[in-house]
């Protein structure tokens, strides 16, 4: 029973790691793309996004911290579950696969820096 325990602890641990890879990586994405580009793409706004994602990375952080923390401590003796933190790296987890499904293909390309000319990049 502690081997099936510990390989579900590591599960998630796993998986608390990839959502706050996913939540960091939509952030970066979003404070780098162009305030209009939202506007123009029909999105929310900036700010807003903004304000989405910090919050996904921040609770989807401190849920891998809370299964490392706990994955440490533990191991194979008890499964840990989802606990307190485990809903909100849910909702982390659909917010910022909204941004990268959804958002980030629509704002891409829009403004920005970059060198292209008039027949493409140079």
């Amino acid at each position: 029973m502690n081997l099936i325990n510990s390989v579900l602890n590591l599960l998630f641990l796993v998986l608390a790691a990839v959502i706050f890879g996913m939540s960091a990586y939509a952030l970066v994405h979003a404070l780098r793309v162009p305030t209009g580009a939202f506007v123009s793409a029909g999105k929310l706004q900036k700010n807003i996004w903004l304000l989405i994602l910090a919050l996904a990375t921040l609770f989807s952080v401190g849920g891998a911290w809370s299964y490392f923390t706990a994955f440490l401590f533990v191991g194979g003796a008890n499964f840990i579950g989802l606990g307190a933190l485990g809903f909100f790296s849910i909702v982390a987890a659909i917010a910022a696969t909204i941004y990268i499904v959804d958002v980030k293909p629509a704002v891409k390309g829009m403004g920005g820096r970059g060198n292209n000319g008039p027949y493409g990049p140079w």
